[in-house]
């Protein structure tokens, strides 16, 4: 069972219960949890169920790695001692790349980055330099598309200089 906690634009917080079966990833039931996010013994209360399911047909939980899931984790370990609790691995790269957008050489990479995409002539002539690559939007919200964009960055940088000095970029009106 996979609970991935997603906080909305609007503050709510929604718990999703995925399950991962032979036929797949399937969501079993979301749960607007805003009015209990921040009480660990509310949200162990509502994870004691295992979501309904039982605890003989779960055999792993993974939230993110953040201190009410920690705390919520403890309590129910020492009540299910046969559940495997585990935090998101997405989540824990994001804390780890989360330094990443302060670094010199990534912010003049992701300036880069916009500055082609803020220009249609240099997006119409990206895809030619780059064999039909695109270069990755950088994002406030997720620290590995940081990575990503340098990666990208990194990748075509040499057809990225022969496009900022092609007679193509030269005649360019934009």
């Amino acid at each position: 069972m996979h609970n991935n906690d997603n906080e909305w634009a609007d503050r709510r917080t929604i718990l999703n219960f995925l399950v991962n079966s032979l036929l797949g990833i399937v969501l079993l039931k979301s749960v607007d949890a805003s009015n209990i996010c921040k009480i660990t013994d509310k949200i162990s209360k509502m994870l004691d169920n295992v979501a309904g399911v039982g605890e003989k047909k779960v055999v792993h939980i993974v939230t993110n790695d953040v201190a009410k899931c920690k705390a919520t984790e403890n309590m129910l370990m020492h009540k299910r001692n046969k559940l495997y609790w585990t935090p998101c691995a997405t989540h824990c790269m994001g804390l780890m790349l989360e330094d990443i957008p302060l670094h010199k050489e990534t912010i003049a990479s992701i300036r880069i980055a916009s500055y082609i995409y803020g220009k249609t002539s240099l997006i119409a002539l990206l895809h030619p330099f780059t064999k039909g690559g695109d270069l990755i939007r950088p994002s406030l919200t997720r620290f590995a598309t940081f990575c990503l964009t340098l990666g990208c960055l990194n990748e075509n940088k040499g057809r990225l200089t022969i496009m900022f000095t092609s007679e193509f970029l030269s005649i360019s009106k934009d």
